[in-house]
């Protein structure tokens, strides 16, 4: 096994998102706002084979965990086949699939047998309305839906995401804990982040970790964050309320975690991206398919992976004046940028 690669700040290579398709079946306000939408050529996206492949490459590197992300993953077909592929991945310890749910009811159980362990399921509401004013999109049942396949099949994981936004779900944030309490399931809120398509982002929406606690605290009892002795590098903190309760919050924007920062990211076309806030990626898919050796691609993620020094939330939240990242215009002009298409 070759030594854990680790970058500038100590950071190890430990987790990587990889999106294997940029399109989507919504259209969340904090995501795709937009009417219109460059897409990345059917021609360059990564095949199963090629993402298997980099996925060796990376648990060489000691990444361990590895997400199946979008846009939607589920609108890529056969997607239990590359599960298949990844699955038995030697140093791989957790196979993960974040989704919308929308199309999850349907392909539940092909994913669990092809051996995904954990699912990370977005809800941003409870009401339908409020998905299809928010989301451009009446399947709020199929999500619901998506959720009980999910605890039915019998994942090891499954949480509930939901983006708190000022104006839109602050209302609701102690109705979705208690909607996910009551199957069994994680609730997660994450603060509204300026990143690639929100392009309609604005500070006043921001919901701080600090003011959910509060709201929760309220309903639940006071709050105690919980040690992450399991998993120091995880997103989420979480927080036992005095009944009993655990919600996580992902506070990335007030409160930012990067010098725990272990994930790396590749696009569907196979670019890879050392933090979600950065400008410029590391083509892989092109050295690639110009025939470079599986030893000739590590070193290409270890020297990148070597030489980051990225704490791109931080820089963020340290600005005096804090605006949309990506212009619209920017967005048009390197599709990369998108949320969406990075796999946040």
């Amino acid at each position: 096994m070759t030594p854990r690669v680790l970058d500038q700040l100590g950071r190890p290579l430990g987790s990587l998102r990889i999106s294997v398709t940029d399109r989507c079946n919504l259209r969340c306000q904090y995501c795709m706002p937009e009417a219109e939408y460059t897409w990345l050529p059917r021609a360059s996206l990564l095949t199963f084979e090629e993402i298997h492949r980099l996925a060796i490459v990376f648990a060489r590197l000691g990444t361990e965990k590895i997400r199946l992300t979008g846009g939607e993953p589920l609108l890529r077909r056969d997607l239990e086949g590359l599960v298949a592929m990844l699955a038995p991945l030697s140093g791989v310890r957790e196979l993960a699939l974040t989704t919308n749910g929308v199309l999850l009811a349907r392909h539940a159980g092909a994913l669990h047998r092809a051996g995904l362990q954990r699912v990370n399921i977005s809800l941003d509401s409870l009401r339908p309305e409020r998905m299809m004013e928010f989301a451009r999109s009446a399947h709020h049942a199929d999500v619901i839906a998506g959720i009980d396949a999910a605890l039915a099949t019998g994942f090891d994981s499954v949480k509930l995401n939901t983006v708190a936004v000022r104006g839109f779900n602050d209302d609701e944030l102690v109705e979705i804990v208690r909607f996910a309490t009551s199957r069994g399931v994680e609730p997660r809120f994450i603060e509204y982040m300026d990143v690639g398509g929100a392009t309609q982002w604005h500070p006043d929406q921001v919901i701080p970790r600090e003011e959910i606690i509060t709201i929760l605290a309220g309903e639940f009892g006071s709050a105690t964050a919980l040690t992450r002795a399991d998993d120091p590098h995880a997103p989420a903190e979480c927080f036992r309320f005095a009944d009993g309760t655990v919600v996580g919050i992902i506070a990335s924007t007030t409160a930012p975690f990067c010098r725990d920062c272990d994930r790396a990211r590749i696009t569907a076309d196979g670019t890879l991206y050392l933090c979600l806030y950065r400008e410029d990626g590391v083509n892989l898919r092109e050295p690639m398919r110009e025939g470079a050796s599986d030893a000739e691609l590590e070193q290409l993620v270890r020297s990148a992976w070597q030489q980051r020094a990225d704490r791109g939330a931080e820089a963020r939240a340290a600005l005096p004046a804090r605006g949309v990242l990506v212009q619209l215009e920017g967005l048009r002009a390197d599709p990369r940028r998108e949320m969406h298409v990075r796999g946040g």
